[in-house]
């Protein structure tokens, strides 16, 4: 009775481990990120593609003071 439980025990650990080992959460978290930096090259280039800011330098400064 005794192996019995034992090799039951092994068992259902080695199982267990295995199933937590690919839950899909590291899928979804490649995915993210490469979603992430495709979007953060789009608006990189859709920023270089747009008019220049032109900063009022006296606004700027007088801002500062607040």
């Amino acid at each position: 009775m005794k192996p019995v439980q034992i090799g039951a025990f092994v068992v259902a650990l080695l199982l267990s481990s295995l199933a937590m080992a690919e839950g899909g959460g590291d899928r979804t978290f490649e995915r993210m990120m490469t979603n992430n930096d495709r979007s953060m090259e789009l608006f990189v280039a859709k920023e270089k593609a747009g008019n220049p800011v032109v900063v009022n330098d006296k606004k700027a400064e007088q801002t500062q003071d607040l």
